[in-house]
C-alpha cells in the first residue's frame, strides 16, 4: 500500500453492479476536486473477444472449463505490476476494453482493445473497477481442492510462498466489494446480457454455469480481503433466478454493509445520516436498498479525502 500514490479498487462479479459504484465515485471525485485515473478490469483480459470465444469453445470440446474469471484468460501479473508501479511512482500503462456501449465513443469494434498509453502525471489516485481488484492466486496453474479447503487461505499461502502466485490486494489502499446475493447477481446478469448485449437466456445461463469453479476460486475469496462489502439482498422471491422476468428494484432490497475494521468508523453518526439504517452486528450495517448510493458517498468520501490529503502532504 502507498500513502503517496493511493490505489482504490472496486471488485465484484459480472452483473454485480460495480459500474453503478463507479458512477458514485465519479461524483465523489468531482465534488472533492480529485484527479483520478480510471482503470477497467476488462483491459487485463489476455485476448480479444473473438480469440477468447475460440479458446473457450476449444476447451469445452476437450472437456476443460475456461472462463473470464480465471487466470488462463487474464493477465493477473500485469494488473499486479500496474498497481505496484502506480503505488510507488504514480505511473503505469493502461488501456480500455471496447464494449458495445463504448464502441462508438472509442471508434473501435466491440471486443477489442485500445492501445496501451501511459498514465498522465499529476493524478491523485488510481481507481480500478472490475473482477479482480483484490485477487490473490496461483498464476496459470490449476489445483484440485477438497470442499473443506478455504480458497482464500490456500491462494494467500501460495502467493506468499512465491509459487508463481500474484497478490494484487497487497497494493490496494481501499478495497470495496460489491456482492449481491448470488441469485440476484445472476438475475442482473441475465437481464443485462439479454436486454443490452443480444444474448439468449440459455447462452447466459450456460456462461454462469461454466464460470462457477473460477467464481469460487478467484472471485469470492476477494471478499474476505475487502475493507468494506456492499451486499444487496432482495426482499422479494428470487428462488429461481433463471425464470425471473424482472430485476428486483432497489426499493425491493436491503443492503448489508460489512466493515473489516469497524473501530475506524463512527457508526452513531452514520446511522443519523442514513435514514432507517441499523446495526445487525458490531461490524455490519443494514440500510434500505434505495439508500445505497447515499451510503457509498457518506462512508467513502471521508476515506478518499484522507487518502488524498495524506498523498498531498507526502508530496509536499
Amino acid at each position: 500500500m502507498s500513502k503517496k500514490f493511493p490505489v482504490v479498487a472496486v471488485t465484484g462479479s459480472s452483473g454485480a453492479g460495480t459500474t453503478t459504484v463507479r458512477h458514485a465515485f465519479h461524483d465523489i471525485f468531482r465534488r472533492e476536486g480529485i484527479s483520478a485515473e480510471f482503470v477497467d478490469g476488462d483491459a487485463f483480459f489476455s485476448y480479444e473477444r473473438t480469440e477468447m470465444d475460440r479458446l473457450i469453445a476449444q476447451a469445452q470440446t476437450e472437456g476443460r472449463l475456461l472462463s473470464h474469471f480465471g487466470p488462463e484468460l487474464n493477465q493477473f501479473d500485469k494488473l499486479e505490476a500496474l498497481f505496484k508501479e502506480y503505488s510507488e511512482h504514480g505511473t503505469g500503462m493502461v488501456r480500455h476494453y471496447v464494449t458495445e456501449e463504448t464502441r462508438e465513443q472509442l471508434r473501435l469494434p466491440a471486443g477489442t482493445f485500445t492501445p496501451w498509453r501511459p498514465i498522465p502525471q499529476g493524478t491523485d489516485l488510481l481507481f480500478y473497477e472490475g473482477l479482480h481488484g483484490g485477487v490473490m492466486a496461483r498464476s496459470w496453474t490449476r489445483r484440485k481442492m477438497s470442499p473443506s479447503h478455504n480458497p482464500a487461505v490456500i491462494e494467500r499461502r501460495s502467493a506468499r510462498n512465491g509459487n508463481g502466485g500474484v497478490d494484487v490486494a497487497q497494493h490496494v489502499d481501499l478495497l470495496l466489494g460489491v456482492v449481491p446475493v448470488v441469485n440476484l447477481e445472476w438475475i442482473q446478469k441475465i437481464h443485462r446480457d439479454t436486454s443490452t448485449r443480444g444474448h439468449t437466456p440459455e447462452a447466459v445461463t450456460d456462461t454462469i454455469l461454466r464460470r462457477l469453479r473460477d467464481y469460487t476460486h478467484y472471485i469470492t475469496p476477494q471478499f474476505s480481503l475487502s475493507d468494506i462489502n456492499f451486499q444487496r439482498v432482495p426482499v422479494v422471491d428470487t428462488s429461481n433466478p433463471f425464470i425471473a422476468r424482472d430485476v428486483p428494484t432497489l426499493d425491493e432490497s436491503v443492503v448489508v454493509i460489512r466493515f473489516r475494521e469497524p473501530q475506524k468508523f463512527d457508526f452513531p453518526d452514520l446511522l443519523r445520516r442514513i435514514h432507517d439504517a441499523y446495526m445487525s452486528r458490531p461490524n455490519t450495517m443494514v440500510i434500505p436498498g434505495g439508500k445505497m448510493e447515499l451510503a457509498l458517498e457518506v462512508i467513502c468520501t471521508p476515506l478518499i479525502h484522507e487518502l488524498v490529503e495524506q498523498r498531498r502532504k507526502n508530496r509536499k
